[in-house]
């Protein structure tokens, strides 16, 4: 999801919380003789060309300046932090290799992100057996965390070395259903998902939420996302009444159908999650006033914490906004920062000499501080703790929010 006109975050920041994607080198220990400050390196992982490629900007933007915000601090001393993106073009074949060249690089003490869960899917395994952690601001698939077991009950773990800000798609996609049943008053939707593991899995939660408070899906379908001709399935929406359009996908696609959706004289919303809340969204869609979207914590204008997150984004002059995930990568980069700070207070202020990996892991998991998002935390699935929804609305050519509120499904 790319973005290069509005400045919307999802995810806010703290004043304090800083992150960090680095890519460098370390010698042994804290400082050397010379005073000479160490390296440590955190990958950064998303696209940054493509469709997609507003929101990987934003995510490679806002963990770069977290890293230079930890080094202006001296949080630890004698170390600096630096990042190290690389581009996977929203390609899960991409980001393996990605996750193998971070892998490679000894230097690199942790992973933020990738933005799509079907690209974090083949990242999790080599990483997870390497003892790489990685925490994404982005992914949203239940099963990443919690196996493919979820759905009945049965939650498993299945890599210890993944860890997420973003909510589950078990959230949002329930969190949408019950703002579109009960706030909105839209009790029948056509259902339609771009058959990637988060447009799936966004659109199976909305529906069994949905079903179960009484709504009806009157119909259903599949689209390639890569389509921008819209015009068969646009006839089955309108054939049904359909009073709103749910869409589990991104918005490369969902501005077009929504268009084409109104331009038929079917003048309902589409909803959809957090892939669908860029401004871009916007940009491709030139009725797109009234459409919905859900997304993680609190609007940023609405949190006194994330003033100085805003304003130090606009005097670093970044070409690209920070978009949805700026908030979720600045606390995703950070946990790692914090981790690296406790593993190097815990052996006398130095850097360990061996086993630095597997100690920053250790520490990731024990992580709690307050950051862009609220405070953060992680679960024993590597979930955050912080379950914050917020329901957007088109309003006045900008997206606007509508209902924030702590949802646990």
């Amino acid at each position: 999801m790319r973005h290069r006109s509005l400045l919307i975050l999802t995810t806010v920041l703290t004043t304090g919380a800083l992150t960090l994607t680095a890519c460098g080198s370390r010698d042994k220990g804290g400082d050397d003789s010379s005073g000479k400050k160490q390296t440590v390196v955190i990958g950064v992982d998303a696209p940054l060309t493509g469709d997609l490629s507003a929101l990987g900007l934003g995510i490679k933007n806002s963990a770069d300046l977290a890293a230079q915000t930890a080094n202006k601090q001296n949080l630890v001393p004698g170390v600096e932090f630096k990042t190290q993106p690389l581009d996977d073009q929203a390609q899960p074949s991409v980001g393996q290799q990605n996750a193998t060249k971070f892998i490679g690089d000894k230097s690199v003490v942790g992973v933020v992100g990738p933005l799509n869960s079907s690209v974090s899917q083949s990242m999790q395994k080599p990483l997870n057996d390497a003892g790489l952690t990685q925490i994404s601001p982005a992914n949203t698939g239940t099963e990443l965390t919690q196996g493919d077991g979820w759905k009945t009950g049965t939650k498993k773990r299945p890599y210890k070395t993944f860890f997420r800000t973003a909510t589950t798609d078990q959230v949002q996609g329930a969190f949408a259903a019950k703002y579109l049943f009960n706030n909105a008053k839209l009790d029948s939707v056509y259902l339609i998902d771009d058959q990637k593991t988060y447009g799936a899995g966004l659109a199976a939660s909305f529906k069994d939420t949905f079903t179960k408070l009484g709504g009806k899906i009157v119909g259903s379908d599949h689209i390639n996302p890569d389509d921008r001709d819209f015009n068969a399935i646009v006839a089955k929406v309108k054939a049904t009444g359909a009073k709103a359009l749910y869409y589990g996908g991104e918005y490369p696609a969902a501005g077009p159908l929504s268009q084409q959706l109104k331009d038929s004289g079917t003048n309902i919303p589409l909803m959809g999650g957090d892939g669908i809340y860029s401004a871009d969204f916007i940009k491709l869609n030139k009725k797109a006033t009234g459409d919905l979207a859900t997304s993680v914590g609190k609007p940023v204008e609405q949190l006194d914490s994330a003033k100085n997150f805003i304003a130090n984004y606009k005097a670093a002059n970044y070409k690209d906004a920070y978009e949805a995930y700026g908030g979720g990568t600045y606390d995703a980069t950070w946990a790692i920062i914090q981790a690296v700070k406790d593993v190097v207070t815990a052996n006398n202020g130095k850097l360990p000499d061996s086993d630095l990996r597997a100690k920053v892991l250790d520490a990731v998991g024990k992580v709690k501080f307050d950051g862009v998002t609220g405070p953060v935390s992680f679960d024993e699935y590597g979930d955050t703790t912080n379950t914050m929804m917020t329901a957007y609305k088109v309003t006045d050519g900008a997206w606007k929010p509508e209902l924030s509120e702590a949802y646990k499904p």
